[in-house]
């Protein structure tokens, strides 16, 4: 999870620029704009490319299969895509060192919709070199977006409001996630490949001019002085180290970011298993297992935004919070894998939604803390992280399922999951008892300065 270096001086240069590139938005929210009704447009464009790339998961993943002929092929297009977004989360930091988050969020939706729009074309008669060049563009560009919207955020709205602009955000997905999966099956039967990957190419373009039209202002300026010896190679332009990203970063924020990938090692065997899971159980109706699956888990994900919009008010979540909520939603995942009834399994599913939630908020909020010119860099690492294991489970989890049962691989992955949750929290705890330590709670200061105090919840 090593992430492109950025502790050098071009990151210091570019922090130099921040206020000018600032300046280019000027039609953005300010730092102090909340969550108005500008944030919560880029929020409704947000959750329309994503709809678009719910809808685009499961027809890419069939059209893949058509195109091969394989289950082999499928799976090495995925492996291509997640490769693709593991270079771009290593490459992220220092492409925003280089330009502004908006062009990037542009630029992404832009290479994106035509990638799309190219198989839509040549969907009767679409190569495998061709796909896979689609697949690598989609890959990359997403993770690519990712970084630099959730980066962005306290940009957007203000520092104060950022918890609850993450939840919208949060909320805009789950909606998208559930859209996007229930008209899967209709837009493929009715219109083909050629009008899913049109649909997905469109929502890249809505997403692209709305983020023209609203200039939201993505990069602001950064006038805290380096520590002193911080970040290695300070002073010599142009040098980066690219697998010196976590020099200088405190050890519980590289712990949070660890377990987020642990957490997508752990998820990627639920995501395996619930296919095989729900045509044992309704083999009549598997995709209606799987959809009342999903909404349950998107209707909880919507919950912990209301209720952490509710009880985060003057509040800083951090740490601790983030490892409770994780250790939380990988027992729920186990829990829907035991058999339960419909009804057991839908109150499951809420519960680990609402848990999903939870921590992606308090996660993205913590990160923002941190100094606008390292928030890319910690992204950054996070994308390396997240996707380096869910490639990783996504293997180990498909080989396990070919021999054990859906309920003991779930269960190792995410209790492995529980573990790390578990070595976060001690080592929370024993660093808050550190003389060392200014502040002996978490969430005590919103000082952004890593290093110093306790870091900054969310």
């Amino acid at each position: 999870m090593s992430q492109a270096g950025t502790a050098d001086a071009g990151e210091s240069s570019s922090g130099a620029t921040e206020g000018g590139r600032a300046g280019t938005h000027g039609g953005g929210e300010g730092q102090g704009g909340g969550t108005g009704g500008r944030f919560r447009a880029v929020v409704g464009a947000y959750a329309v490319s994503g709809y678009g790339n719910y809808l685009n998961l499961i027809a890419l993943s069939l059209f893949s299969f058509q195109v091969t002929g394989s289950a082999f092929g499928v799976g090495a297009l995925m492996a291509l895509r997640l490769f693709a977004g593991f270079l771009a989360g290593l490459g992220s930091a220092a492409l925003a060192a280089r330009t502004t988050r908006l062009r990037i969020m542009v630029g992404a939706d832009i290479s994106q919709g035509v990638a799309m729009t190219v198989l839509a074309l040549c969907a009767d008669r679409t190569p495998v070199w061709l796909l896979g060049c689609a697949v690598v563009v989609t890959g990359a560009g997403n993770v690519c977006f990712t970084v630099a919207l959730r980066s962005a955020v306290p940009a957007m709205v203000g520092p104060e409001a950022r918890t609850r602009a993450n939840g919208l955000l949060v909320t805009g997905r789950s909606i998208a996630t559930v859209l996007g999966f229930a008209s899967a099956a209709p837009v493929i039967a009715f219109g083909g490949y050629g009008a899913a990957f049109a649909l997905n190419a469109a929502s890249f373009a809505v997403c692209a001019v709305a983020l023209l039209a609203l200039r939201p202002r993505t990069d602001a300026g950064d006038q805290e002085p380096e520590e002193p010896g911080r970040e290695e190679g300070a002073g010599r332009p142009g040098r980066r180290r690219p697998w010196r990203g976590a020099a200088g970063l405190p050890g519980l924020l590289l712990g949070m970011i660890l377990l987020r990938g642990v957490d997508a090692l752990a998820s990627s065997s639920h995501n395996v298993a619930l296919p095989v899971v729900a045509h044992a159980a309704e083999p009549s109706a598997p995709a209606l297992f799987m959809t009342r699956f999903w909404v349950a888990w998107a209707v909880g994900t919507i919950a912990a935004h209301l209720v952490l919009k509710r009880a985060g008010k003057g509040k800083a979540w951090g740490e601790r919070a983030f490892a409770w909520g994780t250790l939380a939603m990988s027992v729920c995942f186990v829990a829907a894998f035991t058999g339960l009834p419909a009804a057991g399994l839908v109150a499951v599913a809420a519960c680990a939604g609402f848990a999903d939630g939870w921590t992606e908020i308090v996660y993205t909020s913590r990160l923002q803390a941190a100094p606008d010119r390292q928030r890319s860099r910690l992204f950054g690492m996070s994308a390396t992280a997240e996707t380096a294991g869910f490639a990783v489970g996504t293997v180990l989890a498909a080989a396990a399922l070919e021999a054990l049962p859906a309920l003991s691989v779930v269960g190792v992955f995410h209790g492995t999951a529980v573990l790390a949750a578990l070595f976060l929290l001690a080592f929370a705890v024993t660093t808050a008892r550190s003389p060392s330590r200014t502040h002996g709670s978490e969430g005590d200061t919103h000082g952004t300065r890593p290093g110093t105090g306790t870091p900054p919840g969310a």
